[in-house]
Parts: C-alpha cells; sequence; structure tokens
C-alpha cells in the first residue's frame, strides 16, 4: 500500500511563492509507486485550498491532513516555518517531516537564535535588537547588517556601509517586522552546511556549500542568478571539522529534526552563526538538495529519506 503523503505550500508570509515552488517540486519527485501526494495550499490570505484550488477552510483541510500518513509542511517564513503548521500536525496526531514546534519558533527568531547558539558557545555577529519604539535612538558607527527579526529569503535583509542609509533600511525591515536586528558586518567565506537528524540520534553532514556574490547575499543576488554556489565548498580537514561540530551544536541546542540549514561566515577566528534556516527552499535546485546530491542522494532519494524518518521518528 502507497504511503498517502500531504504536500503543504504557499503561506502567508513574503516568501508564499518560494514556497509554492518547492512544495510543487516536492510533489512532483515523490515516487508514485510508493506515495500517494496529496496537495495542499495555504494561499496568501491564509485560505487553505485543495490542488484544484477551491477553498477549503481551516477545518476541512485538517480533515484532510488526517487522512494522510505523513504531512510535508513545505512552507518558508512565519505562519508556516516557525513551528505553526508543525503544531498543527501535532494536533491532528500526524506525523510531519522538519522541525517541530519549539525548533521552528526560535529558529525562526534570529534574536533567539543567537542567544541559544551563544548560549551553546556557538559565535554569532555582535547585534543589537530594534523595536519601534527604540530605534531612533541607534546611531550608526560601522558597517551594519540590518535584517527583520523573523522574515525569510533575505527579504528586507539590507547592507549599510553609511548613516546615510540606515533610515531607509530600517524602514523596509519593520515594513516586514516588529523587531529588527542591526548586526556588526561580518568579513568572512559564507558556508551552508545541512545537517540531517536520524531517529536513532545520527546526524548526516552534507558537503557543504559556499556562497560567493559581490557585497551580502541579500534578496537580489539570492534570486537574480549572480550568486555563486560552489558545492562542495573548498575547505580543508580544520575548517570542514569546525563547521560540522558547530552545525550540529546549533542543531541539538535548538531541537531541530528532519534536515535544517546552518548557515556560517568562516573568518580567521572560526564559524560565526548567520542564521538557521528549519525550512530551507526544497526544489530540486535549492541549497540542501545541491548539497546531498554532491553527497549521492538524488533530491527523490532525499524526500523519500525524509518521509520515512519521520514516520518513524513519530510512531
Amino acid at each position: 500500500m502507497r504511503t498517502r503523503v500531504a504536500v503543504v505550500g504557499g503561506g502567508e508570509s513574503c516568501e508564499h511563492e518560494v514556497s509554492i515552488a518547492s512544495a510543487a517540486a516536492i510533489a512532483a519527485a515523490l515516487d508514485r509507486d510508493r506515495y500517494d501526494v496529496v496537495a495542499l495550499t495555504i494561499d496568501p490570505e491564509g485560505v487553505w485550498r485543495d490542488s484544484a484550488a477551491r477553498a477549503l477552510g481551516l477545518a476541512r483541510a485538517v480533515a484532510v491532513i488526517c487522512t494522510c500518513d505523513v504531512v510535508i509542511p513545505a512552507i518558508h517564513g512565519p505562519r508556516g516555518e516557525d513551528g505553526t503548521v508543525a503544531a498543527l500536525c501535532d494536533l491532528a496526531h500526524r506525523p510531519y517531516v522538519g522541525s517541530g514546534l519549539t525548533a521552528g519558533a526560535v529558529a525562526m527568531d534570529k534574536w533567539l537564535t543567537k542567544l541559544v547558539a551563544n548560549a551553546a558557545g556557538i559565535a554569532t555577529a555582535p547585534a543589537e535588537l530594534l523595536d519601534r519604539g527604540n530605534a531612533a535612538t541607534y546611531r550608526w558607527t560601522r558597517p551594519v547588517v540590518v535584517k527583520p527579526v523573523a522574515a525569510g529569503s533575505s527579504h528586507g535583509v539590507a547592507l549599510v556601509d553609511d548613516p546615510a542609509g540606515l533610515q531607509g533600511a530600517l524602514a523596509a525591515a519593520f515594513a516586514l517586522d516588529d523587531q529588527v536586528l542591526v548586526e556588526n558586518l561580518v568579513e568572512g567565506r559564507e558556508i551552508d552546511v545541512a545537517v540531517l537528524g536520524r531517529p536513532d540520534g545520527g546526524r548526516l553532514i552534507a558537503p557543504m556549500l559556499e556562497i560567493v556574490v559581490p557585497g551580502i547575499f541579500g534578496l537580489d543576488t539570492k534570486y537574480n542568478g549572480k550568486a555563486d554556489f560552489r558545492v562542495p565548498a573548498a575547505l580543508d580537514d580544520v575548517d570542514r571539522k569546525g563547521l560540522e561540530e558547530a552545525a550540529v551544536v546549533v542543531f541539538d541546542a535548538l531541537g531541530c529534526a528532519g534536515v535544517a540549514r546552518v548557515d556560517f561566515f568562516l573568518t580567521e577566528d572560526g564559524p560565526i552563526l548567520n542564521e538557521v534556516n528549519t525550512m530551507p527552499g526544497f526544489t530540486e535546485h535549492s541549497q540542501v538538495p545541491r548539497m546531498f546530491a554532491a553527497a549521492g542522494m538524488p533530491y527523490a532519494d532525499l524526500l523519500s529519506l525524509l518521509v520515512q524518518d519521520a514516520l518513524v521518528a513519530q510512531s
């Protein structure tokens, strides 16, 4: 008998279209000899829809989920990746791929992620947390990166290398979130580490990926084709081991499950954590599938492993 899999995409965040692409790619790649795929979409207004785009409403969507053996919540950003869909699956008693409520919520919050990482001994960029009440008191003194606390796909992220650009960067970030991070600019190589947690406690680390771009890896460079993704990244044994160990420490400290992408700056002083994505972009050409493909694990096999692990872990 085939395993019935609900693939949920879309969502209400600024990453809606990216999530649609991830969900469509996942649904298309799942082996139809093994899996019966049920596609569900959350539209930008929060309405759940079936594969024919018919409105279901939340209650009927949950009823559909309850007919499935496992759920793949392919939703990036708030009201999805932040643990909300995982919590819904928990309440429906349905196994799901990926991290649970707590890990999703904390990893989505870049400030809380820093606190957890620092407590676990992993370095992060020095930063200040601003809200609408105290932002006017911040004074620029050095190049910084401004970013919303809880948004993804580099939306609202800007490099501010002179004081004239600060107010515009803050306004763009506050348009997406009520809290904003102002981080000291870190000079280093951008290295992504994919960690896959197995039900037996094992951790698979894919060959790492280096992002080479002019300036910072912002929204434009992420999607305009100018970013150079190099996998496997050219790393010596010391740097590779340091990144692997740091990524696993962060993965475990946050309580992640399934696969997560842990992003670092590799500096002369070692790895500095940038952020953690508990549901990273997941088309065949996205960073995490590229990394596992470099290890000899094709996209469809990676998806099947995640589904089977979720069934075992949550049985």
